[in-house]
């Protein structure tokens, strides 16, 4: 909106809407903050209690338990795997939209706008192809898991 119709912003993102999405994000975390919590309440855990990683991840803290885990590795794909999957799609389809918009403008409004864009599409990257990458796959021991948790939970906020 910003981009597309800066004149029409103030309106289109009233005070409402931005509640509105500030909730929507608040709710989407908790729930799937929830789910989380409660696959590893049900799991049982016995041995040791060294989880093979940087941080507590579920992938990783599967490894504990003295059951069979695949349902549960199912529902962190679904959790934590589809979430990201979703959440790149509608932003590389904003920055589609916003292309296309761009194509009526100067080369100096074009460059303006995508310059603006740049930081925002590299941490898009540096955040969601870890993430996909860590979560929407069979779980492994491999060190490559371990480098790309450290890249989505210590480059990209940095």
């Amino acid at each position: 909106v910003a981009i597309c119709k800066p004149l029409h912003y103030m309106n289109i993102m009233s005070r409402q809407l931005c509640h509105l999405l500030v909730a929507g994000s608040w709710l989407g975390g908790f729930l799937h903050s929830i789910i989380q919590i409660f696959i590893t309440i049900q799991s049982p855990f016995c041995g040791p209690n060294v989880i093979d990683h940087y941080f507590c991840d579920l992938l990783p803290l599967f490894k504990l338990a003295c059951t069979d885990t695949f349902v549960e590795g199912l529902t962190v794909l679904a959790n934590s795997g589809l979430i990201p999957v979703c959440s790149l799609f509608i932003l590389v389809s904003s920055y589609i939209i916003i292309l296309v918009h761009l194509r009526k403008h100067s080369a100096e409004g074009r460059h303006k706008a995508l310059s603006t864009c740049a930081s925002h599409i590299t941490v898009v990257i540096l955040f969601f192809g870890p993430a996909i990458f860590l979560y929407m796959r069979p779980s492994s021991t491999f060190t490559e898991d371990k480098l790309m948790g450290v890249l989505y939970t210590v480059i990209t906020p940095s």
